[in-house]
């Protein structure tokens, strides 16, 4: 019986997909829960939807969701949540700058807490990516108070019942720690590896990782007012 899905956004990673299956066919080998994985296309236009189905069709712990059309990292995270059935979830990026064999570190933890991220350790990122991201985070943290250092860190953890509860908007995968606090949940940080990119190309410009997140900042303030929250006492 599985215990453990791992959700990995497809965008264009084509180029990618052969070492995100091997990569993940190791992991599964070691892993300290039993393991699927769901592969969520986001409307990609090169080659990796032919490659998905074929990895699936060798792989029976595979399976996979397609876009219609592209929807952005947040859609894709929220259909990979949506299609989950395991009592835990976490996911991973295609680019695989982080490595499946860290997940083992965060579920280490997850008995005691409903999120746990990583913190990319040493990132392998340009000088201009590396500080942009140190400022949007820096901008997060102020909007948030969830005393996070690296939201953006694309290897989480979480237990599925908080992550269903997550009203998703775009650009809400910036704040999934801030918005398991509003659930009353408890979260983690763990230092995590980090790899520079070997194939593919990023998908995010300054624009993403900085201004982008800014904006962001104000819907989840809005959305935070406006969260319900509710706890079942008794049924009958």
């Amino acid at each position: 019986m599985y215990e453990f899905t791992i959700i990995v956004p497809v965008y264009n990673e084509a180029e990618n997909l052969d070492r995100v299956e091997k990569a993940l066919l190791e992991y599964m080998s070691n892993a300290s829960k039993k393991t699927k994985i769901l592969l969520v296309n986001d409307g990609s236009t090169d080659e990796s939807q032919h490659l998905i189905e074929e990895i699936c069709s060798r792989n029976p712990d595979f399976s996979y969701v397609t876009f219609k059309e592209n929807r952005g990292l947040s859609a894709a995270i929220k259909a990979g949540f949506d299609h989950v059935e395991t009592p835990l979830l976490g996911y991973i990026d295609s680019d695989l700058q982080t490595t499946p064999e860290d997940f083992n570190l965060l579920l280490d933890h997850i008995g005691d807490y409903d999120l746990v991220t990583g913190v990319r350790a040493d990132r392998k990122d340009s000088f201009v990516k590396n500080m942009s991201s140190r400022i949007a985070n820096g901008i997060r943290r102020s909007f948030t108070h969830d005393g996070m250092d690296d939201t953006g860190c694309p290897l989480k953890v979480i237990k599925t019942d908080y992550a269903k509860r997550i009203p998703m908007f775009r650009g809400l995968h910036r704040f999934l720690p801030a918005m398991i606090l509003l659930q009353n949940g408890r979260i983690l940080q763990v230092p995590i590896r980090h790899f520079p990119r070997i194939a593919g190309k990023a998908k995010f410009g300054l624009w993403n990782r900085l201004l982008g997140p800014l904006m962001d900042c104000f819907a989840y303030l809005w959305m935070k007012k406006k969260y319900i929250n509710y706890e079942v006492k008794q049924k009958g």
